[in-house]
């Protein structure tokens, strides 16, 4: 109990607080307005219990193939400075015009990174899962650059948050922490520059085949909507759903009110391959 409570200390009592200090969040905002009931319940329910678990509070570095390599001495600081949080879904991590405080690493859960215009269109860039960290943080860290995207948490998640002054630290003083990180870094790099060769040069009616495989996870049913599949392919929403009526046609698939099932998988699968 002494150590879930020492643990506990680590945060601010008051939601706003806790958002300003782990988050980046100006006093006063918005977001935290918006978003101070989930910050409670977050403090309340999720990070109390998380922190009180020592295994993932005090070992979560064997979650992260390539940290083990860092010394006992700066694996033991940076279990000291770093902090497990929890966040319920739906909670917006970061968004464009903030400066990044944190180097985040996922324990669980699924992140969804994604830009949206002045006139609202949406395109999903990436997701950051178990075991990885988000490459915008990373570079807007490095560059010391504000965030030009936003990160919306898709399921409740339990991360890492590593502050910036450590990261800055490690970065310079530790070969096997700059591995870890351009690594990862380079990684996700890697994979962006495949969805920018999607958008430019990718059939439309290819990408959302692949994508309707990728979203259904081996099921029949897929919870999306047209909008949803628009913003996951960074295209108009007339567009998809122009491609979803033939693929109806052509008994691919069946249509339903914000769900979409798979009729004939097979022919998707060979319409991705092509």
């Amino acid at each position: 109990m002494v150590a879930e409570y020492a643990a506990w200390a680590r945060f601010r009592i008051s939601a706003e607080a806790f958002a300003v200090q782990h988050y980046g969040y100006e006093r006063g905002s918005e977001d935290i307005v918006s978003n101070r009931y989930r910050f409670t319940v977050i403090m309340e329910r999720s990070v109390l219990p998380i922190l009180g678990n020592e295994r993932m509070a005090k070992n979560w570095i064997e979650h992260f193939p390539g940290l083990d390599r860092l010394p006992s001495e700066l694996r033991g600081q940076l279990i000291k400075d770093s902090s497990v949080i929890a966040l319920p879904a739906g909670s917006r991590i970061y968004g464009p015009g903030q400066a990044p405080r944190h180097y985040l690493l996922m324990l669980d859960g699924t992140v969804r990174v994604q830009q949206v215009s002045e006139s609202g269109r949406e395109i999903v860039l990436y997701r950051v899962m178990s075991g990885e960290s988000c490459v915008l943080t990373t570079a807007c860290l490095m560059g010391y650059e504000d965030y030009l995207a936003e990160a919306v948490a898709e399921t409740d998640i339990h991360a890492v948050a590593i502050p910036r002054k450590s990261f800055d630290e490690l970065i310079a003083g530790s070969a096997d922490f700059r591995r870890f990180v351009f690594t990862a870094f380079s990684t996700r790099v890697t994979n962006l520059f495949r969805i920018i060769d999607e958008l430019a040069f990718a059939r439309m009616d290819i990408r959302l085949a692949g994508k309707l495989l990728e979203l259904s996870r081996g099921s029949r049913e897929i919870a999306v909507t047209q909008q949803q599949l628009a913003a996951e392919l960074g295209s108009a929403r007339e567009v998809v759903g122009r491609i979803l009526s033939k693929f109806q046609q052509r008994g691919f698939i069946a249509l339903t009110r914000g769900s979409i099932t798979l009729l004939d998988r097979s022919q998707l699968e060979a319409l991705q391959a092509s």
